[in-house]
């Protein structure tokens, strides 16, 4: 498997981009004039994360990068300890994130993290429910207070109660501290992400690496089966969209509310019927907190929630209430789930011979279902409600800006790393107080439409889906269960980018993510709008999915991505619908085209194109 040498693919730089790497914090730079860490950088191995990052990422966005690049590290390497892992380093090219597992190479360190990972990791996985439960709280209220977060506007006087009150503080002040708060609140929101993820997907693990070492030829996905059929919460938003179709129907408004695709107008309609009131107070209720969920992955600024999209939910709730009156059984197939789960565990439990093996089988098995839900919980509290409510507050910053000359329109904001917004808000707050112009109003607006052009080329560019040295052995948790990055996939990888023309491929592997065979009409859709365009029993071929996406796997047979393993959002959806998956499949949306007739083995991880 041979990948690209990192430095050669940040030397070719795109004409016309020169000088991206003021645009992103300096660390995350390929170096040359460092030879120790040019030599570290040559001898590892980077992927890119397009689980996360399907598209350049903005220099504002680049904050939860930072966050989970810390976050996930500390938790791995200095709380855990996680015995044969560090944290996972990152690195930048062209605006896209690559990262790579830090591994801990000396067996005798290995060994000596074991007992502190037993009783650091093993207090959690005793306590997991009633940790879980003071988690909630605190996220819960991180979110609440960043509710409450206030970003002042600077008048031309300060109320007299600054001075009634003896107050000592302007609003200048609390603007540039509000800022910092706000800032704060989201790498703290990150640190709360990581504290229990980490466990939850070395839990899944651990019960695999035993699985397979007692059945040596037992697929991943079949091990992943005996964990699903599991209620958690990230179904819920998609379960009040079934509940509001269903209401229409009761009331009889399901005319109005699918009369036109565009929210503002089925609003006013149903305000003018007595059934449409009743049903628009229903829909308010599941707004909050439901209607946080992002219309993306949440990792990206243009990724609005619902409630900032309401097209997106209504698309959603026209497609149920069309399949209910058609008779169509929309709930997920549960206890078919569940059936099919019980049966393969009393399969290959049946076939345990030792009872001490019977008794892990059975602890591991009972530990994994007990932290999964987290796995896909923490998903609404962090990238979903947190997220969709910071983004916003990001905008009522950028109003300020824009009110004060540093930036042209509200969304420019994002072309500036966080650091440099606090450096423009210092800039606006002492010219107000001083009453001058900001300097910033003669270089910010030049700089940002110079990061527009080079964001413009980044996403013309193709990022190589590896780069550096590959591992003998890949063991980092996160690398193998939810980027599906293994040994195998990547040297399926290797020889797909060895072909120059992607037009000829008829056939390549991903993970094979939930059993079954489908075959179709492709429908590739890189975005939430895109899915829009789906039709019945097509084949979704897509970089990745997320949560606002479910309304999409009533439609579909089968689904394919570019990344994501077992445990990845794709995997685990198809599996509570019983619908093959295929996933991390690394080019799957550069090869395929909507229209095309593929084959989906989501036993085998096989796809098949017929051009």
């Amino acid at each position: 498997m041979k990948f690209p040498v990192p430095h050669d693919v940040k030397a070719k730089t795109i004409p016309g981009t020169e000088g991206w790497e003021r645009m992103y914090p300096y660390q995350y730079q390929f170096v040359t004039d460092d030879p120790v860490r040019n030599q570290y950088e040559k001898d590892m191995f980077w992927f890119y994360d397009g689980l996360h990052y399907p598209e350049p990422l903005y220099p504002f966005d680049t904050i939860w990068d930072e966050a989970w690049f810390l976050a996930l590290s500390q938790y791995n390497n200095r709380i855990f300890m996680v015995p044969p892992v560090r944290g996972v380093d990152h690195r930048m090219i062209n605006g896209y994130v690559y990262i790579s597992p830090v591994p801990v190479k000396n067996p005798e360190e290995i060994g000596s993290r074991v007992p502190h990972f037993m009783e650091r990791a093993g207090h959690y996985y005793k306590n997991w429910d009633a940790l879980e439960a003071k988690w909630k709280v605190k996220m819960e209220a991180t979110i609440r207070e960043l509710e409450a977060l206030e970003i002042p506007r600077l008048a031309d006087m300060e109320d007299i109660s600054v001075v009634m009150d003896a107050l000592g503080e302007s609003k200048g002040y609390h603007l540039l501290k509000n800022y910092d708060d706000l800032i704060n609140l989201g790498i703290k929101c990150w640190q709360y992400h990581f504290e229990f993820l980490n466990l939850g997907y070395a839990a899944y693990v651990f019960f695999l690496d035993f699985v397979q070492k007692l059945f040596p030829s037992i697929p991943a996905q079949r091990v992943t089966q005996m964990i699903s059929g599991i209620d958690v919460i990230m179904y819920q938003p998609d379960e009040e969209l079934k509940k509001l179709a269903k209401k229409a129907i009761e009331l009889g408004v399901d005319n109005a509310v699918c009369f036109s695709q565009e929210w503002t107008e089925v609003e006013a309609a149903l305000k003018k019927l007595p059934k449409g009131v009743e049903w628009l107070t229903s829909l308010n209720l599941s707004r909050e907190p439901w209607f946080n969920v992002s219309t993306g992955t949440g990792w990206f600024h243009h990724d609005r929630s619902w409630n900032d999209a309401m097209n997106i939910p209504l698309n959603g709730i026209q497609t149920y209430i069309g399949k209910v009156k058609q008779g169509v059984n929309i709930e997920r197939p549960t206890e078919q789930v569940r059936a099919e789960r019980d049966r393969i565990i009393a399969e290959y439990r049946g076939l345990i011979e030792k009872p001490e093996d019977v008794k892990q089988f059975d602890e591991l098995l009972g530990c994994a279902r007990t932290v999964f839900p987290y796995v896909e919980n923490h998903l609404f509290y962090v990238e979903h409600w947190f997220h969709s409510v910071f983004w916003n507050k990001m905008r009522d910053v950028a109003a300020i800006l824009v009110e004060h000359g540093i930036i042209k329109d509200v969304e420019d904001v994002w072309l500036l790393r966080r650091d440099e917004i606090k450096q423009a808000l210092w800039d606006v707050v002492t010219a107000w107080a001083t009453g001058v112009t900001p300097r910033g109003t003669q270089t910010w607006p030049k700089e940002v439409e110079w990061r527009k052009g080079v964001m413009a080329k980044f996403k013309e560019w193709n990022a190589p889906p590896a780069i550096g040295t590959a591992p003998e052995v890949i063991q980092e948790p996160f690398t193998i269960v939810l980027w599906g990055v293994t040994n195998s996939s990547l040297a399926d990888w290797a020889k797909v980018s060895e072909v120059k023309d992607l037009t000829t491929v008829k056939e390549f592997k991903g993970f094979a993510g939930s059993p079954g065979i489908a075959e179709g009409k492709a429908r590739v859709c890189k975005t939430v709008e895109d899915i829009r365009q789906l039709q019945e029993g097509e084949i979704l071929v897509a970089p990745t999915t997320s949560p606002s996406w479910a309304p999409a796997f009533a439609k579909i047979k089968a689904c394919v991505t570019d990344v994501g393993g077992v445990m990845s959002h794709a995997a685990i959806v198809c599996r509570e619908y019983g619908m093959p998956a295929v996933v991390g499949t690394g080019h799957a949306t550069k090869i395929i085209q909507t229209g095309m007739m593929i084959r989906v083995d989501g036993s085998t991880g096989a796809i098949t194109v017929s051009r």
